[in-house]
């Protein structure tokens, strides 16, 4: 469409601006902008804009919007300088939104997911898989638009890393909230606030119900209790003295299926992962004084105990092992003992009583040994220790146990009796000051109170303690205390609280 120079009179100023906001818009959403000089014309086509106005114009082209963003990894904090990368959940040219998970990394203490901050096209993968990536280096480049507005410095640097059960921080108002990826991306959603929504988790965590209850009373749905497991009597059994376990004395030991590679040549391989955290670890432990303590306990009546409640907890969908026995035992035992849930400082001058009973338990996985501990022994029954369990054995075969699951320990028992043997010498692991190793549940004879030999379910348990700050009656007394508990559960319930 032409204008002539003796008609552009026809040309209102209402619709010159309106030419103009056009190409205003145009100008801010590209990034090339030139001025000519025309005369008197005015041009109109699919890609390009020329207005005239006497003497100046400008004119602007459609252009690339996009902008790369270096996606950088942040700090994981524990005083991670480095991680492996495991795996890649994209690829160069994915698409990727908020949230989105970009790869999984394992440092020397736990695996963490890596979450994308952004919505964009993956232009650049910086890691290959097994590739080391350090703090504060580019992980992958992302294409965002331009148009949508760019993130600050300290977006576009840092992402928060993220495990099965991390927490991400974000900045809203002068102070940090806590919430996951998946509340964050509920929140969004709803167009909700986060500085809005009051959180009940711990230290004010924002939670799935939080921000539920929040669209609740905006619309004013009533929405249904959280389900809870029923409570199941247990079942009394016909049979006093229940069957004996499975006899694995008999089982031939099957070989790790691994193909077998004869190189001719000597192979030499980083120390990376746990098994960099284990070298740490124990070359801390060696300059702690050990001594050691071994008993055997007569677990006959908790065998038939745990058949007769093993069904409840399975209908409640929960598989019951010995292992909350003995960890409920040593925490009990531990509130009459508490030096043994204590931590000497480095320089031996003070010692620290820790208040909560967080007992590790050590699970060998492919990823080599890991020590996830149960939080809060002390105020969780025999049931709730069952229900961690389950869920710390299944994050552990997966490789996905957290840092929160895999730090804070006070106290460490090794169950050593799953794999075989019946004794062991376990290591301290710093800052703890005792560990227990538990053997094989054998079937022995021994004598009972009538001087009659019986077959008894014999289980052998071997302590280690630091002698700098236990000594060995201390550590007998709480032994016998142990034993006590396990080999006549019901007493457990008088100390119950």
């Amino acid at each position: 469409m032409l204008f002539s120079g003796s008609s552009k009179k026809i040309i209102s100023k209402f619709y010159s601006f309106e030419l103009l906001e056009v190409c205003i818009h145009r100008v801010r959403s590209c990034s090339s902008i030139r001025f000519i000089k025309s005369k008197y014309v005015c041009v109109f086509d699919k890609s390009a804009l020329k207005f005239s106005h006497q003497q100046r114009l400008f004119r602007t082209s459609a252009v690339s919007c996009g902008q790369i963003v270096q996606f950088k990894l942040s700090d994981i904090g524990e005083g991670i300088t480095e991680v492996t990368v495991k795996e890649w959940y994209v690829k160069e040219g994915d698409s990727v939104s908020q949230f989105d998970s970009i790869c999984e990394v394992q440092s020397d203490k736990a695996s963490v997911t890596i979450t994308s901050r952004y919505d964009g096209i993956i232009r650049k993968l910086h890691y290959s898989i097994d590739d080391i990536a350090f703090v504060g280096k580019p992980l992958v480049d992302i294409e965002i638009d331009a148009s949508k507005g760019v993130a600050s410095e300290e977006d576009v640097v840092e992402t928060p890393p993220m495990s099965h059960e991390e927490h991400t921080h974000q900045e809203i108002k002068g102070h940090k909230t806590l919430a996951t990826p998946a509340v964050r991306r509920l929140a969004m959603e709803n167009n909700i606030k986060l500085s809005e929504v009051v959180g009940t988790g711990k230290d004010n965590r924002i939670l799935k119900e939080d921000i539920l209850n929040y669209l609740a009373k905006q619309t004013g749905a009533i929405l249904p209790p959280s389900p809870k497991a029923e409570i199941v009597p247990p079942q009394r059994r016909a049979e006093a003295v229940p069957a004996a376990p499975k006899d694995k004395a008999h089982k031939i030991p099957v070989p790790v299926s691994r193909p077998i590679a004869f190189a001719g040549k000597d192979k030499t391989e980083p120390v990376t992962g746990f098994q960099k955290a284990m070298v740490k670890t124990m070359s801390a432990a060696l300059k702690i004084p050990h001594f050691g303590y071994s008993d055997e306990i007569d677990l006959t009546q908790l065998v038939q105990l745990r058949e007769e409640l093993k069904p409840a907890a399975e209908m409640r969908g929960v598989k019951l092992s010995f292992m909350p026995f003995f960890i409920k035992a040593a925490s009990l035992g531990l509130l009459q003992y508490p030096i043994l849930n204590a931590s000497l400082d480095e320089n031996c001058q003070n010692v620290t009583y820790k208040a909560s009973h967080n007992i590790g338990v050590a699970m060998d996985t492919e990823q080599g040994l890991i020590v996830p501990n149960v939080k809060n022994v002390q105020v969780c029954s025999v049931f709730d220790i069952a229900v961690e369990l389950n869920r710390l054995q299944s994050l552990g075969s997966a490789g996905q146990l957290g840092t929160s699951d895999l730090t804070g320990g006070t106290f460490t028992l090794s169950n050593i009796g799953t794999i075989g043997g019946t004794y062991a010498k376990p290591v301290i692991l710093p800052p703890e000051v005792a560990i227990g190793a538990l053997g094989k549940i054998q079937v022995l004879p021994r004598f009972n109170s009538k001087g009659e030999v019986v077959k008894a379910q014999i289980m052998n348990v071997s302590w280690s303690a630091d002698h700098r700050i236990i000594d060995g009656a201390t550590m007998a007394r709480f032994s016998n205390l142990w034993k006590s508990y396990l080999e006549n559960p019901a007493s457990m319930l008088l100390d119950l609280k």
